[in-house]
């Protein structure tokens, strides 16, 4: 064999290697940017937004409200900021366009439950200025009209931010999340077709659990709901970071544990894919979250001075440099109760958003890439399943 043939077989392996596209278990990915939500006040592009309220409906995609630090890192005294905007964004032939009208939510919100049913974007609790919410709504998209309107649904029984949330059908489940002083381990739901009857509270969670990804999926005749990794912030300011995976039988109104995550994950996104399959993007594997935790507990008990100066050094030096989230594509099949690793997405993977699909693609709109650092990007994934 020629060294040129060799050279050529040598360049085709590394492309091969780094290409976008991952062919995995019989699952192909592409991967790419698909638009990046539109500034204000004069700029070309937002700087993006955290725990955004995002979704699809009527084939129409909306991100809103969600929080950022506008001018200053938070470790640097930055303080966040909390935003009510509806960005809205239309797809044809594969091209995204940023709808021209604007719309607002009733008030500033972020880090909500939320997930996509036919009846619209449903959102549940989150936070703002004022502290933790309890209240509901759908966002819903009339293309007849070209207009959006926003529904009022029951409160939460008690304010929660940072819960999980899917739907079965048209009932929505919403998972765990902070409260004001700890962290739940409630477990309830809504049905859209009755929502006078307000929420029903179902078995509890099996531990306390924020952060988590929740997904439904239909096995047989029964709807299960899956609720993937997570963390629980404890009173000393140490988080119990979570790999543990939870199915609930909605029949038997009963959670069972399943296989465990390969390693701790919070903060990510994941979809379900064909009849036995969810996807998990990215996530937050916890090494630097708890280590910058550590830190600022070691600085509120320092009494030294120039000691507590040191600690705070080493807390701003960590978050400066943080490495960013993981990129890797988890798959997890219910039938084989079996976890692999599929691909890594060849970009930065934001955590604290929510992944849905929008037409055959995957959109995972916004989001935090490093601490304190947002995305205005769009990321857009194509599936093919084989």
């Amino acid at each position: 064999m020629g060294r040129i043939t060799i050279l050529l077989l040598l360049f085709i392996m590394i492309f091969t290697e780094v290409s976008n596209a991952q062919k995995i278990r019989g699952i192909t990915m592409q991967w790419r940017i698909g638009a990046q939500l539109p500034g204000n006040n004069g700029l070309n592009n937002s700087i993006g937004f955290a725990g955004p309220v995002t979704g699809v409906h009527q084939n129409m995609l909306l991100v809103a409200g969600g929080a950022n630090f506008p001018d200053s890192m938070p470790w640097l005294g930055g303080k966040k900021k909390y935003y009510d905007d509806v960005y809205m964004f239309s797809k044809k032939d594969g091209h995204i366009s940023p709808h021209s009208k604007r719309y607002k939510l009733p008030e500033a919100i972020a880090y909500s439950a939320n997930c996509s049913t036919s009846k619209g974007i449903f959102y549940g609790g989150g936070e703002n200025e004022k502290g933790i919410s309890k209240k509901t709504g759908l966002l819903i998209w009339d293309n007849k009209k070209d207009s959006l309107h926003i529904k009022s649904l029951p409160d939460l029984p008690l304010p929660l931010t940072n819960a999980s949330c899917t739907h079965a059908g048209n009932i929505v489940y919403i998972a765990g999340g902070e409260t004001t002083d700890a962290v739940s381990d409630i477990f309830l739901k809504l049905d859209l077709n009755n929502s006078n009857d307000g929420w029903k509270q179902l078995a509890s969670l099996p531990k306390q659990i924020s952060h988590a990804v929740m997904l439904a999926q239909l096995i047989g005749r029964k709807n299960c709901i899956y609720l993937f990794g997570g963390r629980k912030k404890n009173a000393g300011g140490i988080s119990d970071l979570y790999n543990s995976v939870f199915e609930f039988d909605a029949r038997k109104n009963k959670w069972e544990q399943k296989e465990s995550i390969p390693y701790s994950l919070s903060a990510g996104t994941g979809i379900t894919t064909g009849t036995n399959n969810f996807l998990l993007f990215g996530g937050d594997k916890g090494q630097t979250f708890n280590q910058t935790e550590k830190l600022i507990d070691a600085i509120s008990r320092e009494k030294n001075e120039n000691l507590k100066q040191e600690l705070n050094r080493q807390k701003i030096e960590l978050q400066t440099k943080h490495p960013g989230f993981s990129n890797d594509v988890l798959l997890y099949n219910v039938i084989t109760n079996k976890w692999s690793v599929v691909g890594a997405i060849p970009f930065d993977t934001p955590v604290t958003t929510t992944a849905c699909f929008w037409d055959k693609d995957i959109v995972i709109p916004n989001g935090e890439i490093k601490a304190g650092v947002r995305t205005p990007q769009l990321l857009i994934g194509n599936l093919i399943s084989k």
